[in-house]
């Protein structure tokens, strides 16, 4: 039995509503419109999240203080990294929340969309949306997969360049609560996180088409969720964005 077949009651659900929804809409209007749904239920979430963020820049010279203040004693600063956290309030972790919500969704959205079922009959322009790239034949069929490639890289580049710009203005500060060597050790890694902006289009190929469209539906909402979040020019994570 697949390890995802916990998800199958959520699945099931998911997939009434989304039958609802194609009982007025097209199918693929319809799986918009229930992925809109859901990260809106999330959105408080992400602004908790944002809240963190800005916090933990608020926080970031006082923290790399601390770093210098108590080197080689990591006990000692764990205590008090905590107590400045606890004081103000904030915490190290709420970028994350968001995140780990998402998984489930994602994972549901992603059984519903690559399990045989009859919402995958339909069609998005002439392209059933239970079809694969690598199964596509006819130029309206290429079309349809063109033009979303072409949306989640161009969401993509929107990403990549949104964390390279976060990585900058962070770098300084990384450097500050690092010690040389650490940092040295950390800076390749760093370099490479932005490019994970284009994940996403790398994973639509591999799925459905109707997947497909879940995945530029949910990235066009993220984009447009932490343009909204940081338009006050507060710093952004530098990981990039996924979904």
């Amino acid at each position: 039995m697949s390890v995802f077949a916990i998800l199958d009651p959520a699945v099931g659900l998911a997939h009434d509503v989304v039958a609802a929804l194609a009982q007025v809409v097209p199918t693929a209007l319809a799986i918009v419109l229930f992925t809109v749904c859901v990260r809106l239920a999330l959105h408080p979430l992400a602004r908790a999240a944002s809240r963190g963020e800005k916090a933990r820049a608020r926080l970031a010279p006082r923290i790399a203080e601390l770093n210098r203040k108590h080197k080689g004693r990591p006990e000692k600063l764990q205590a008090s990294l905590a107590e400045l956290y606890r004081e103000e309030k904030a915490s190290p972790f709420a970028g994350c929340l968001p995140m780990l919500v998402q998984i489930p969704f994602f994972s549901v959205m992603y059984r519903l969309f690559t399990t045989p079922n009859d919402l995958l009959g339909h069609t998005l322009f002439g392209a059933p949306l239970g079809l694969h790239v690598g199964s596509a034949h006819g130029a309206g069929e290429w079309a349809v997969f063109a033009v979303l490639y072409a949306g989640l890289a161009a969401l993509g580049y929107v990403n990549f360049r949104r964390a390279r710009r976060a990585q900058a203005k962070q770098a300084a500060q990384s450097v500050q609560a690092q010690t040389p060597a650490q940092g040295a050790q950390a800076q390749p890694a760093l370099a490479l996180l932005p490019y994970l902006s284009f994940g996403t289009v790398l994973f639509a190929a591999l799925v459905p088409l109707a997947a497909a469209v879940y995945l530029l539906t949910t990235s066009t909402w993220t984009a447009a969720e932490r343009a909204w979040l940081y338009r006050d020019g507060a710093p952004e994570p530098a990981v990039p964005a996924l979904a």
